[in-house]
């Protein structure tokens, strides 16, 4: 019975990568989530994948970032950098 290896990083820029070549466009990102979730296990890195979709990255215990300002660690597609209006938060909850 072989145990997977548990690689929370390689899953962040996984997902950081395709967010960030979706561009703006919610609908596309909508997409690459639906169509990585086949692939990738969103429940496993459940943690991570709701740091990056609202902080942009991963982030250590008390709140900080573990990014290092690389900017291919972490995305401006997240919540933090939304519009800061209803609908926008609102459309970024949707694809979440």
């Amino acid at each position: 019975d072989e145990k997977e290896k548990f690689e929370p990083t390689v899953f962040r820029d996984t997902i950081v990568q395709g967010l960030n070549e979706a561009g703006n466009d919610l609908e596309a990102i909508a997409k690459f989530l639906d169509a990585t979730g086949s692939r990738l296990d969103y429940r496993r890195y459940a943690d991570t994948l709701f740091d990056i979709l609202v902080a942009g990255s991963m982030l250590a215990p008390g709140g900080t970032r573990i990014d290092d300002n690389d900017k291919t660690k972490m995305t401006n597609h997240c919540v933090f950098f939304a519009d800061e209006d209803h609908d926008a938060i609102r459309n970024y909850a949707q694809v979440s």
